[in-house]
């Protein structure tokens, strides 16, 4: 996976908008004004692109224990986040899917209706 297709795979969810809240490199995808996705600009630069995703925590210790590139949330929440290293043992279809678990956990959290403002807005 490269970095323009997670870029536009993240923006074609509904509701998503882009920020650099904590500073210019890290790049984080929010849904309802909640953060489901953030990587490391320059960590794609170098060859090491790496993407923390949002998962359930049953979820999140198997795949930490089937996959090399799956680890516990870099300064995140290491129970409700994983580390996914791009390009590795992972392959594009499971960081897809990730993707799409991580914004849904985070769409699911929001209240009805900001719910039903993002299925309206996008229809």
């Amino acid at each position: 996976m490269n970095l323009e297709t997670y870029y536009e795979y993240c923006l074609s969810k509904k509701g998503v908008t882009e920020h650099f809240p904590f500073d210019e490199d890290t790049l984080v995808f929010k849904v309802g004004g909640k953060m489901f996705a953030l990587s490391s600009l320059l960590q794609w630069e170098k060859g090491t692109p790496a993407m923390n995703l949002k998962c359930d925590p049953e979820r999140a210790q198997e795949l930490r224990a089937e996959y090399d590139a799956i680890n516990p949330g870099f300064h995140m929440s290491k129970v409700h986040w994983n580390t996914i290293g791009v390009n590795n043992d992972a392959s594009d279809s499971l960081v897809k899917e990730l993707i799409d678990h991580s914004y849904d956990l985070v769409f699911k959290s929001l209240t009805k209706k900001i719910q039903i403002e993002i299925v309206e807005l996008e229809n």
